[in-house]
């Protein structure tokens, strides 16, 4: 008997409404996970489950704190032969930088599932259980293994690369628009049709041994007419790096380059992403990053091109190794 671990966080799939006809008027994370688990308590029988209740917040509210406790958590777990696989509920806000974050610290093959619901768990039509379910169900999949952190919600499986919340209130919000899904669970059965090729889990180089905060990295959004006003701000406030997200495949204009050259020269790492929600993001194609010293996003969002920088500058600073992870990555 395949032995699965829960870790609950809180988020709309531990919330509730006044209503049952409420989807969005709710308060989260405040159902406990053995309340939750009551909901799929026909997986008992095939499988052991354990759980642990180690945050109950709006995921708007998760910190770095909590992120590396869960990933101590999880990598401890994953070290004993009995634990088979992870299952971690949490509330769609955040949910896919906090899967990201997980690909690229968790060093284990074995399965890590997030799982997160868009409506509580008083509406007629809740979602929660049901992605709870699949969650476990792929969490004790043989076919789950090696593929690094996923996210299953709707019937789907996500890598946590590709992934993204697509939707503020619809159940089916978890897409990755162009590069697709790795699969379906339809009848308590998963259906993989493709695989990660980039490097995640225990194939990275990322360590959080002795690591008890990050660099500061922030998110810069480009619009008409930016003056690079905001980026000076940025660097007072004692940043180490930052994103741009982007006009196009990464564009900024003139007066931007010029701020973000000047901050470049003085140790801060640039990171070109785009606002646009798809594409790829090249090294030399909208900017010469090569005469700017900047480094491009490849097909990271800003949020989840942030996470890898911050991992990055806890190894070095050096601008040919940085890119060479946005391209592993």
């Amino acid at each position: 008997m395949k032995h699965i671990v829960i870790l609950a966080t809180g988020g709309t799939i531990a919330g509730k409404a006044s209503s049952k006809a409420h989807t969005a008027a709710y308060q989260s994370a405040v159902v406990s996970i053995n309340e939750l688990l009551q909901e799929i308590g026909s997986l008992a029988d095939t499988l052991q489950i354990t759980s642990e209740q180690i945050a109950q917040i709006d995921s708007a509210d998760m910190t770095f704190e909590l992120w590396l406790a869960m990933a101590h958590r999880i990598n401890e777990l994953l070290r004993q032969p009995e634990v088979d696989g992870i299952v971690i509920t949490h509330g769609t806000d955040t949910l896919e930088e906090t899967a990201y974050f997980l690909n690229l610290v968790v060093k284990s093959s074995k399965p890590v599932v997030l799982v997160g619901a868009m409506r509580p768990t008083t509406a007629i039509s809740c979602d929660g259980p049901m992605n709870l379910y699949n969650g476990v169900i792929l969490a004790a999949h043989p076919a789950a293994a090696g593929k690094g952190v996923l996210v299953t919600l709707n019937d789907t499986i996500n890598a946590s690369r590709d992934v993204t919340k697509t939707n503020t209130a619809l159940p089916d919000t978890f897409k990755a628009p162009e590069l697709g899904y790795l699969g379906y669970i339809i009848d308590g059965q998963p259906h993989f049709y493709r695989a990660p090729i980039r490097k995640h889990t225990y194939m990275t180089e990322f360590s959080l041994e002795n690591i008890t905060e990050f660099p500061k990295v922030d998110i810069l959004y480009g619009y008409v007419h930016d003056t690079g006003m905001l980026a000076y701000v940025a660097e007072q406030a004692g940043v180490r790096g930052l994103i741009y997200a982007g006009l196009g495949s990464g564009n900024m204009p003139k007066a931007v380059k010029t701020t973000l050259r000047a901050l470049q020269k003085q140790g801060i790492i640039i990171v070109r992403s785009t606002r646009v929600p798809n594409g790829i993001v090249l090294r030399n194609g909208a900017i010469n990053d090569d005469d700017y010293h900047f480094i491009a996003g490849d097909t990271l969002s800003p949020q989840k091109a942030r996470i890898l920088l911050m991992l990055a500058l806890t190894k070095t600073t050096d601008l040919t190794a940085i890119q060479d992870m946005f391209w592993q990555y």
